[in-house]
């Protein structure tokens, strides 16, 4: 138990600086949020765990090796890059293009936006290839092919826990926004995932 306990710090400590950090997955987190509350985070969460638990299996078997992670990289970064524009420029004609309020729907749903967001993330990638593959191999040490699932366990309820309560949090600020702040809002969070796109292509080609 003591060991379960111990290891069970590390791995809240460690995964806080990936769930935690700001990226396109939060800031789109944040847009779902305003119109659906914490049931949108909590899709957002399915999303993204629908890409993250096949990748850490994957990382456990070793079906992915750090040989590959250049041209890996290089391949997320643009599709990531390409496909945050993408997103960027969809919402904001559907915001622009009508008066809306924060129930909106879109087309476009948390889940879906959970899977993408995840899978095209080079640096969510890169996190668990490097800082995440050390707590892959710790758990295997410990608990053989079972510790990949308490690692995972131990890890993800962060994931909900943090995408649910800002969503929840975004939903309740949104009810004192008039239609046209609700219209900037938006625009800021589009703008500020363009930058994230950006970064995706420098971090790769500068």
């Amino acid at each position: 138990m003591e060991q379960l306990l111990g290891f069970a710090a590390v791995v809240i400590v460690i995964s806080a600086s990936g769930v935690m950090s700001p990226g396109p997955l939060f800031t789109a987190n944040i847009f779902y949020g305003i119109k659906g509350g914490t049931k949108a985070g909590l899709k957002m969460a399915y999303g993204h765990t629908v890409v993250e638990l096949p990748l850490i299996i994957l990382l456990g078997v070793g079906a992915l090796s750090l040989e590959i992670i250049p041209e890996f990289r290089t391949y997320i970064a643009i599709i990531g890059a390409v496909g945050l524009f993408a997103f960027v420029g969809i919402q904001l004609r559907q915001v622009f293009k009508q008066n809306v309020d924060p129930g909106i729907k879109t087309k476009h749903g948390p889940f879906l936006a959970g899977i993408f967001l995840s899978a095209l993330n080079p640096f969510f990638i890169i996190w668990w290839l490097t800082i995440g593959f050390k707590l892959i191999s710790d758990s295997l040490i410990l608990w053989s092919f079972w510790g990949i699932f308490i690692m995972f366990l131990l890890h993800i309820w962060m994931d909900y826990a943090w995408l649910s309560s800002t969503a929840m949090i975004s939903s309740r600020i949104s009810k004192v926004l008039s239609n046209r702040n609700f219209k900037f809002l938006i625009a800021g969070l589009s703008i500020s995932l363009v930058y994230f796109g950006i970064t995706f292509l420098i971090g790769e080609f500068v």
